[in-house]
C-alpha cells in the first residue's frame, strides 16, 4: 500500500514499495482497461494538485500515512481539493462493494426526474400500487416517495437484506408516514423499484447514462453491478453498486460542484442542496444512540450536525457503507475524500478509524 503525495510526476511510477512520492500538478491519463460501454472524451485522469499548497506538511502527511498503513485497513483513497487529487492511497482503480453508499447515489439519481415531473415525490405508496410479500397496512399505504428517500416511512416491512435499524422498529402501523426516522433498507430498496417502476430505466441502465459516462468514470462495469437479498423475505432487492476509488470520488466532485461537471448541469443545483440538507435532526435520530453520534440525516445522505465534531464540517454530508466505504464532501474546505475497504480481502475500517483520518486531513489543511 502506498500514500503519494503529488508534486513530481516522474517518480509515480517507481511506487512500488511503501513511500512518498512527489508529482507537478499535471494532468495525466490512464485509460487503460476500461469498458467499452463507456469510453467518452471526457474519459481523463485526475488532475494533480500540489500538496504544499494546500497547506499540508510533509511531516504530517507522514503521520497520516502510518496510520492508515498500521490503523486503518484502507484499500483505497483519494482526497480531492479544488477539483485536484492532491492525495491518493492504494489501489483507487480496483472495482469494490459501496455497501449502503449506493443510497446515496439513487438519491442523485432521482434528481433529473424530479426536476422534469417524471417522479412526484409526493405519490403515496398506494398511488403507486407498491404492496410486498407480507402486504402492508393501508397506513403504510399512504407513505410517500419522499418519505422514502428519507427513511421516514413508517413502513418496517421486513427487508430482503440486513445491515440497518429495522430490529429496534416500532410495532407496524404505530408511526404515522413522515414523522419519524427509522435507517431501514425496506425504504431504501422500495426507492429503487419505484425508481425503475416510474421512470422505466433500470438503476444501473441510470447509473450508467446519467453518471458514469458524462463523468467520464475509468472504471465503471455494468457487468458487475448486481442486485442481491432474500426476495422470500421481500421482493425489493438490495441495487448493489460496485465502484472504483476515482469513480467514486467523481461522484463527490459532482456534489461539491451542486451537480455541475466540465461546464454542464447534470443535476440541478435544487436537487443537490435539498438532498444534502438536513430533514431529520441529530437530535430526532432513532434508535436513540444516534442521537449521540455526528449525524442528521437527509435524502439517503448523512448530513453532519450538532456540536460533536471541528467546525470545519459544518455543511458537510457523507455517504456511508458497511465495512469501511465512505464518501464525504467538505465544502468550507472544497474538499472531497473517498475511501473504499475492499470487503474481498476480509478487512473492514470502522467510523472512527476513517474520522480519524477525515480529522488529520482537515486539521493539517492550512488556510
Amino acid at each position: 500500500m502506498i500514500i503519494v503525495i503529488l508534486y513530481d510526476p516522474g517518480r509515480l511510477l517507481k511506487a512500488l514499495i511503501i513511500l512518498f512520492l512527489i508529482s507537478s500538478c499535471q494532468v495525466t491519463n490512464q485509460n487503460k482497461n476500461i469498458p467499452i460501454d463507456v469510453l467518452s472524451e471526457t474519459a481523463a485522469d485526475w488532475e494533480e494538485g500540489d500538496y504544499r499548497n494546500y497547506g499540508y506538511e510533509r511531516a504530517e502527511l507522514t503521520q497520516l500515512h502510518k496510520f492508515i498503513v498500521d490503523s486503518s485497513n484502507t484499500t483505497g483513497m483519494m482526497v480531492i481539493i479544488d477539483g485536484k487529487m492532491v492525495l491518493k492511497y492504494g489501489d483507487i482503480e480496483e472495482l469494490s462493494f459501496l455497501a449502503s453508499c449506493r443510497k446515496s447515489v439513487l438519491s442523485i439519481l432521482y434528481g433529473k426526474y424530479v426536476d422534469n415531473g417524471i417522479i412526484d415525490l409526493n405519490k403515496s405508496l398506494k398511488d403507486l400500487e407498491i404492496d410486498d410479500n407480507m402486504g402492508l397496512m393501508e397506513i403504510e399505504k399512504t407513505a410517500t416517495i419522499e418519505h422514502l428517500l428519507t427513511a421516514r416511512s413508517g413502513v418496517y416491512h421486513p427487508a430482503s437484506n440486513s445491515g440497518d435499524n429495522t430490529a429496534d422498529a416500532p410495532p407496524r402501523g404505530s408511526q404515522v408516514p413522515g414523522e419519524y426516522f427509522l435507517y431501514n433498507n425496506w425504504d431504501f430498496n422500495a426507492a429503487g423499484a419505484v425508481f425503475e417502476k416510474i421512470t422505466g430505466r433500470s438503476i444501473y441502465n441510470a447509473l450508467r447514462d446519467d453518471l458514469a459516462i458524462p463523468l467520464g468514470m475509468q472504471d465503471f462495469d455494468m457487468n458487475t453491478q448486481k442486485k442481491t437479498g432474500n426476495s422470500d423475505i421481500s421482493r425489493f432487492l438490495a441495487y448493489h453498486m460496485w465502484l472504483s476509488t476515482r469513480d467514486l470520488a467523481r461522484i463527490g466532485q459532482l456534489m461539491l460542484n451542486k451537480g455541475r461537471w466540465n461546464g454542464k448541469q447534470l443535476i440541478s443545483e435544487s436537487w443537490i442542496s435539498r438532498i444534502s440538507s438536513t430533514v431529520t435532526p441529530r437530535n430526532k435520530m432513532n434508535p436513540d444512540h444516534l442521537k449521540e453520534d455526528d449525524f442528521g440525516f437527509g435524502y439517503m445522505w448523512w448530513i453532519w450536525d450538532g456540536d460533536n465534531h471541528l467546525s470545519e464540517y459544518e455543511g458537510s454530508y457523507t455517504a456511508k457503507g458497511a465495512l469501511g466505504q465512505y464518501l464525504t464532501i467538505v465544502p468550507q474546505h472544497n474538499m472531497v475524500v473517498a475511501h473504499k475497504t475492499k470487503e474481498d480481502y476480509r478487512r473492514s475500517t470502522s467510523w472512527n478509524s476513517y474520522k480519524r483520518i477525515l480529522d488529520m486531513l482537515v486539521i493539517f489543511k492550512g488556510n
